[in-house]
């Protein structure tokens, strides 16, 4: 490959330009918006598109590749980082360690939701997505596991492994607790900058100089509005939750919330897990509110 400066058909080289960050979770709490944002940086190269999935294929042969694809051609000298934002990575099997093989020193950023509420959310993106062929309420949220899954289980195994792992996996995306201290031995904590997606939405400016101090770049001299923010809930067929449903996830996830908390120092209090667990928020109503933003109920 060509040194920098040199010229390549009179026009000047620049080489190639590496992922250097990652926002590698979690779904449907703003890694879209954050993405987006952060690309609007001076220092920042536009990525060519949102999610890579490059850590997550499990056909590569991870022990021979040379990474020599996860690279765009640099279009400005002025770029410093470019961030791939996959937030599959933080729960695909082998994903980080894949990750820190490419680049030990690779910066992570992280954004949580509270894990009820990020499973319907994900239950109604799915069924909007596969339509009927998609897995129904019920079935979404039946694999719960007593461990997080290093490895693609047997159960789900087979020709469609990964799909099937894909469309299990929703409840298994809340596992908070566990991907962090999986993450945390993978990288170091000092690599990790976690945000919880209320507070983002609340000073997403204040989010924004946390990042750009994390890349150690400058912060912005003029924050980019937050206009990208996740899209409003469709109207899906299916089985509306039930209050005992929410009962149900929230008793499954009341380890992980609190390992969560502990390993994060972020806030939990306003989640709706937390708020059910503690009884201070009413299941049933909290279920009827899913089901009238899914238009599975009347208002």
């Amino acid at each position: 490959m060509p040194a920098e400066n040199t010229l390549v058909g009179g026009e000047p080289e620049l080489g190639r330009q590496r992922y250097t960050f990652s926002i590698v979770g979690v779904q449907k709490a703003g890694t879209s918006t954050l993405s987006s944002l952060l690309d609007t940086h001076v220092n920042i190269a536009r990525a060519p598109r949102k999610e890579l999935r490059y850590f997550d294929d499990d056909s590569v042969d991870w022990a021979r590749t040379d990474h020599a694809s996860y690279a765009v051609p640099r279009r400005r000298r002025v770029h410093r980082h470019l961030g791939d934002a996959s937030p599959r990575y933080l729960v695909w099997p082998h994903a980080l360690e894949r990750m820190h093989a490419y680049d030990p020193g690779m910066r992570l950023i992280a954004m949580f939701r509270d894990p009820v509420d990020r499973v319907f959310s994900h239950w109604v993106m799915t069924r909007s997505r596969e339509g009927e062929s998609g897995p129904d309420w019920p079935q979404f949220i039946s694999w719960r596991p007593e461990r997080f899954p290093t490895e693609i289980p047997d159960e789900l195994g087979g020709p469609q492994a990964r799909r099937r792992f894909r469309l299990a996996n929703g409840v298994v995306r809340g596992y908070y607790g566990s991907q962090l201290r999986r993450g945390f031995e993978v990288f170091g904590r000092e690599q990790w900058l976690l945000m919880d997606f209320t507070a983002f939405l609340a000073d997403h400016e204040g989010h924004l100089d946390a990042a750009t101090d994390h890349l150690d770049l400058p912060r912005f001299t003029r924050h980019p509005p937050l206009k990208h923010l996740m899209a409003a809930t469709e109207a899906v067929t299916g089985t509306a939750p039930t209050g005992e449903d929410l009962r149900v996830l929230a008793d499954a996830l009341a380890g992980e919330v609190a390992e969560y908390a502990a390993l994060s120092g972020l806030p939990v209090d306003h989640w709706t897990t937390t708020r059910l667990l503690a009884g201070t928020l009413d299941a049933d109503e909290q279920a009827h509110r899913y089901a009238v933003r899914a238009g599975l109920a009347p208002r």
